[in-house]
């Protein structure tokens, strides 16, 4: 198997602003592998604050021989064997993984969904989602949702309820909440559940530090609203740590190295009774076809990083009635 890599620097079409930054692009690595006339492409999507970067994929590339591994391909072993080279760096390991699955289902002449047990007729919608704003920015951004069933709003700011007052003036569509971590105190947390159920939202992600599972497990108790973790499940090891502490976890590829650890999460998280939700990072339309791959397995949705860039190098992946709708290309389904 030969690899190849070129960075490139993805645009979001709005600044994009949580409880923490504020950034107009992600660096990205595009990524290909090659076996026997076929290839397979994947994508890292590094955003800033995961520690990732072009120089740290660069670096982490240059020391992975794909061509020690043959087909058929054996993803329990190239994930080990990625772990091996070093700790961290999910992002550049899932795009090896994901090229490594379209390059699976382009041989075998089947769809990834397909593969990995997906029913394409199960796919939840997908939320669009909006960064914290001007009242002024909220109100174009949620225009620009227009088609979408379901919006995800940051907060995590003194501006909270003023934010969601702003979106309710123009729409009364479904809300996530997504909090990043943003929350502080227990009781005016718990007190902003209710206040946001009012408001009809559906499930807020990571209202409380990743580093506090006390607080996020009192707050999951006594909410109204389904408790998501996000930061604080990454990887495989996660999973079972989120039982008791929230409802249930947001799987990103980025975060979880590629599709085969997310599959496995879905499993365990299925085992352990928590829900799930399939989200993203900024992203062009490879990594989310690879997440729509599982996205049907999921309970909730979140793939909506090719709506957010303005230089996606491949084509929109097929979307109607704020549902996408996977197609039977063979892997991933990517469209130049």
């Amino acid at each position: 198997m030969e690899l190849t890599y070129q960075p490139f620097e993805l645009q979001l079409k709005h600044a994009f602003t949580i409880a923490k930054f504020s950034r107009t692009s992600t660096p990205v690595m595009l990524v290909q592998i090659k076996h026997e006339g076929f290839t397979g492409y994947g994508e890292a999507s590094m955003v800033p604050y995961m520690g990732e970067s072009h120089e740290t994929a660069t670096d982490f590339l240059s020391k992975v021989n794909m061509g020690r591994f043959n087909y058929p391909i054996d993803f329990a072993a190239i994930t080990n064997y990625l772990d091996s080279i070093a700790p961290g760096n999910p992002a550049i390991k899932a795009a090896i993984d994901i090229a490594l699955h379209d390059l699976d289902g382009k041989i075998k002449q089947q769809p990834c969904w397909q593969l990995l047990g997906s029913n394409p007729a199960l796919m939840p919608v997908t939320s669009f989602t909006i960064g914290i704003d001007t009242p002024e920015m909220i109100i174009k951004k949620v225009k620009e949702a227009e088609g979408f069933k379901v919006i995800k709003v940051k907060l995590g700011r003194d501006t909270d309820k003023e934010l969601i007052g702003t979106i309710r003036s123009v729409t009364d569509v479904p809300l996530y909440v997504d909090a990043n971590q943003g929350w502080t105190d227990l009781q005016q947390s718990l007190d902003m559940t209710f206040w946001l159920q009012e408001q009809g939202v559906q499930l807020i992600e990571q209202p409380m530090l990743k580093t506090d599972p006390d607080s996020n497990a009192w707050l999951t108790e006594r909410s109204p609203i389904p408790i998501i973790g996000d930061e604080a499940v990454q990887r495989f090891e996660d999973v079972v740590k989120a039982k008791g502490v929230y409802t249930g976890i947001n799987i990103k590829l980025m975060k979880s190295a590629g599709m085969y650890e997310a599959s496995r999460m879905i499993a365990k998280a299925r085992e352990l009774g928590l829900k799930v939700m399939i989200g993203c990072m900024t992203e062009t339309s490879c990594a989310a076809l690879a997440g729509l791959a599982l996205a049907p397995q999921a309970d909730w949705v979140d793939l909506d990083g090719p709506f957010l860039v303005s230089n996606n190098p491949y084509q929109m992946p097929d979307f109607a009635d704020g549902r996408y709708v996977l197609n039977n290309d063979a892997g991933l389904g990517i469209r130049m």
